[in-house]
């Protein structure tokens, strides 16, 4: 479970609930209207711009990774792959069957070195998961972007249709108090959905798709070199270069 996601919107919330507390009434920010206008067009937007199934995928896949993604360090893989590297020069391939792995993709690729397959055949196995993974994760923040930009907008809007009301019920003063809360409120709503939702998950699948690509990359250069019966050693030296500069001193120090 990914805590700093979850922390840090449950925190945001706490802070914009407990300022409008200590300010006034609650219920004087909860407009039904503006929640119409700011959530249904933001949606609404958003599946004009992409296909129905792939927003539900997108929210499935985009939430998914943001609140509950397990993140497995570089270093971890590696000692990993080295570990199988060191069970296929001892045991052979079919010694993989009883290695436990983690990661889906890792795994994959140390059944099918079990099953015998060609070298060709596993590399574009592994790098076709590998690219269906970085896509389905890229259309997840392509989707909480659109909202994130969605929503301002129509809060925008809803703040001119306050406006039209208030200044066509002049003559009405009963009127000018909700035509004013949706002017003001649907802004506020959408600034709130857009930047301490939509556009924080957003950046936050960035990172994740950029970090994903290395370890998975990693994963298939690992997966290649044990296919290859390469040492230990050799495989720790050669995966290496996927660490960040710090995380690359004393790898030997490190496996041990």
């Amino acid at each position: 479970m990914d805590l700093a996601t979850i922390i840090g919107i449950a925190a945001g919330s706490a802070v914009v609930i407990v300022a409008i507390a200590l300010g006034g009434s609650f219920m004087s920010f909860v407009d039904m209207p503006s929640v119409l206008i700011v959530i249904g067009g933001g949606f609404a937007a958003t599946l004009i711009r992409f296909p129905l199934a792939g927003v539900a995928s997108a929210f499935q896949v985009g939430g998914k990774v943001a609140f509950t993604h397990v993140k497995v360090e570089p270093r971890e893989l590696i000692e990993k792959i080295a570990e199988m590297g060191d069970v296929v020069r001892r045991s052979g391939p079919l010694g993989l069957e009883g290695i436990e792995v983690t990661d889906s993709n890792l795994r994959k690729g140390a059944q099918m070195i079990a099953d015998g397959y060609d070298a060709t055949f596993i590399r574009e196995s592994m790098e076709l998961a590998r690219d269906q993974f970085l896509t389905r994760l890229t259309e997840g923040q392509r989707v909480f972007k659109s909202l994130g930009d969605a929503a301002p907008a129509f809060g925008m809007i809803g703040t001119l249709v306050g406006l039209v009301q208030m200044l066509g019920n002049m003559d009405d003063p009963s009127s000018i108090g909700p035509s004013m809360a949706v002017a003001l409120l649907t802004t506020l709503y959408g600034a709130v959905i857009a930047n301490l939702v939509c556009l924080p998950i957003s950046d936050k699948l960035i990172a994740k798709i950029g970090f994903e690509e290395i370890n998975q990359t990693l994963i298939i250069d690992g997966i290649m070199s044990v296919r290859e019966g390469k040492s230990p050693n050799l495989i720790r030296e050669m995966l290496v270069a996927y660490l960040p500069e710090h995380q690359r001193n004393d790898p030997d120090d490190k496996a041990a």
